[in-house]
Parts: C-alpha cells; sequence; structure tokens
C-alpha cells in the first residue's frame, strides 16, 4: 500500500535518473526554506546518479561522487548551499551528532542524503523520500518511488510528475 502523495517512476537509464535529478532541482527552487532529500537503495542503485543530476541544475560541474569517506560534501552555488551526505558507514545512529548535520540547516540550503536509514531519528525529517529498487529481474531499470512528507515534498512530487510525466508508472 502506498502512502498518500506517493508516485512510482521508471527510470530505464542512468540518463533518464539524471533528468529526473534536474526535475527534482527545478522543483526544489520553487519552495522557500531548507530542503531535504531522503534517498534510500542498495548500492549501485543510482543514489549518487540522481544527486548528480540534481548537482548538474546548480551548474557544479566535474565528477560527482558519494562522499562515502568524507560523509559530506558541500556545494556552494548562486542560489543555494548544497550538502551531499553519505551516511553508510555509520554504526549508529549517535555518530550523526559530530557531523554538525542541524548547523546546515540555515537558509534555503539544500541536503541530499544517502542512507538515511543508518542516522534512525538522528537527522531531521525529510521533505522528500526516494527509494531507489531494481525492478524485475531481467531489466536494467530502476523503480523509483517519491513519496512526500511535508507541503514542500508534495509540491516537488507534482512538479516532477509534471515535468516528466513519461517516467510514471500508471499501474504499481
Amino acid at each position: 500500500m502506498r502512502e498518500p502523495g506517493t508516485e512510482i517512476l521508471s527510470v530505464g537509464s542512468a540518463e533518464q535518473m539524471q533528468v529526473l535529478g534536474r526535475a527534482i532541482a527545478a522543483a526544489v527552487d520553487a519552495t522557500d526554506g531548507t530542503f531535504i532529500v531522503a534517498l534510500e537503495g542498495e548500492l549501485g542503485a543510482g543514489k549518487t546518479t540522481l544527486v548528480g543530476g540534481i548537482l548538474r541544475s546548480y551548474g557544479v560541474t566535474g565528477p560527482v561522487r558519494s562522499p562515502t569517506y568524507t560523509l559530506i560534501e558541500p556545494y556552494e552555488t548562486a542560489g543555494r548551499s548544497i550538502y551531499h551526505l553519505d551516511l553508510y558507514r555509520l554504526n549508529d545512529p549517535d555518530e550523526v551528532e559530530p557531523l554538525g548535520v542541524r548547523d546546515l540547516l540555515t537558509g534555503s540550503a539544500l541536503l541530499l542524503i544517502e542512507w538515511p536509514s543508518r542516522a534512525a531519528g538522528s537527522i531531521p525529517a525529510a521533505d522528500l523520500w526516494i527509494d531507489i529498487a531494481y525492478p524485475l529481474a531481467g531489466t536494467e531499470g530502476r523503480e523509483v518511488r517519491l513519496t512526500p512528507h511535508s507541503l514542500n515534498g508534495a509540491s516537488v512530487v507534482r512538479h516532477i510528475v509534471a515535468a516528466i510525466p513519461e517516467l510514471r508508472l500508471l499501474s504499481s
């Protein structure tokens, strides 16, 4: 059973994942204040590829890597401070506090948090939760579930579906 407002997309390639990232960035730009995106999915599912699409929309060039060892990678852009977090290496939710995540929640900051489940309640609630999963065996695509957890999150989901309706799974 889906949570209210959840949309499920079928993303068939890395290029489409980047398109989705750009749609997310455009939709987030229509919101005010800090926005938090939580990204869950198996290793290699496409979380960092999606983040790359978001960052490209803000003019970030060069390779985008998951900050697996640094844990937080900051990006200053003309419109927003963006923080890419990867919590995969955390063993305990108590390890989040020394990272100073709450200090990043200023102005119109955008936090992109991979593996938020590792923090188990030690990070602020996400506006948008994104689960990326491998679909049926034998396909190369991904199933991307967008679940809003705030009014801004719901607005972002509506904007994304309107911007790239061809990725929407109508029956799920």
